[in-house]
């Protein structure tokens, strides 16, 4: 189901049959460093966090992280979406791309289209993303769409510091 559209990117809901893509997606490089090891390992592995997670999050929230397609050739690239963590407050945009996909403005492309159905379609006030304090290139996109640093913040039961960036809408 398509949610929207930019000039080049198809937003579409994940399904199960995107396991495979999905499965490349998080043990790609700067996933794996950034983002962190989500311990999927097969297309059954992708098919179960699919559907715990990210399609269940469609039906407990209306919103969800979605699959980026490119409108030329219908290659999935990527991913970029809105999430509600227990530990924020406030609703989280994430990004994730293909390495051959990366620094091509895709992830500005989607996340300024995000965060209009976050206003728009979801109504909400105000939208934070986290990030590794390492991740030059997410912390430099962040700033690109709005968003500013506000504090460092623990939201996953690690030990690992993440910078929070904010936004109102």
């Amino acid at each position: 189901m398509i949610i929207a559209e930019t000039e080049r990117l198809l937003i579409l809901k994940f399904t199960l049959f995107d396991a495979p893509f999905f499965l490349q997606l998080t043990n790609s490089p700067n996933c794996l460093k950034y983002i962190g090891d989500k311990n999927l390992k097969t297309v059954a592995d992708a098919e179960v966090y699919l559907q715990d997670k990210t399609i269940k999050s469609y039906t407990d929230f209306e919103f969800g992280f979605y699959k980026l397609t490119l409108k030329e050739n219908n290659k999935p690239i990527g991913t970029c979406g809105l999430a509600k963590r227990k530990k924020l407050d406030d609703v989280d945009i994430g990004f994730a791309f293909l390495p051959e996909y990366e620094r091509k403005g895709f992830g500005f492309e989607a996340s300024v289209e995000i965060m209009k159905l976050a206003k728009s379609k979801f109504n909400l006030k105000k939208i934070v993303a986290i990030t590794n304090p390492d991740n030059q290139n997410s912390i430099k996109l962040l700033e690109k769409l709005g968003m500013v640093f506000e504090k460092r913040v623990n939201p996953f039961d690690d030990d690992e510091e993440l910078l929070l960036f904010a936004k109102d809408l």
